[in-house]
């Protein structure tokens, strides 16, 4: 098993991550009747795209031999309605490392396999940019 999830009233779940008994909350957003005092679980869905993106390209840097430290991605989740759901998922990654167009391109590829990416409906666009420094 991989967690735990608990519903705490109102609209709040607890989720025990088994492994390390690491924990998070999740609120109903505002504008689904919720306190919006923690991330929704669609929140989660956008911040593991952005999160997988991440690492997927941390794994790779270590094989070129590149440190991805400060990198970070801005995430924006929209919704849609009829059914509600998460229509598109918009991540800026913010590179700090200087590095060629070659190490650029592979690091870039390799995000955009990550198994989160993957995994996503194809309905939902996914509109990732990345930001190198000049």
């Amino acid at each position: 098993m991989t967690s735990k999830v608990t519903y705490q009233n109102p609209l709040r779940t607890t989720a025990v991550h088994l492994a390390s008994n690491n924990s998070i909350i999740t609120d109903a957003p505002l504008d689904n009747h919720g306190k919006g005092e923690a991330f929704s679980p669609t929140d989660l869905v956008a911040t593991a795209l952005a999160s997988c993106l991440l690492t997927i390209m941390g794994i790779k840097s270590k094989d070129l031999g590149v440190d991805l430290s400060g990198t970070s991605a801005q995430v924006k989740k929209v919704m849609a309605s009829q059914p509600r759901r998460i229509s598109e998922i918009h991540i800026d990654v913010e590179f700090t490392l200087r590095t060629d167009t070659k190490t650029q391109r592979i690091l870039e590829r390799a995000a955009l396999t990550c198994p989160v990416a993957q995994s996503l409906h194809t309905d939902l666009v996914q509109n990732i940019q990345f930001h190198w420094p000049v």
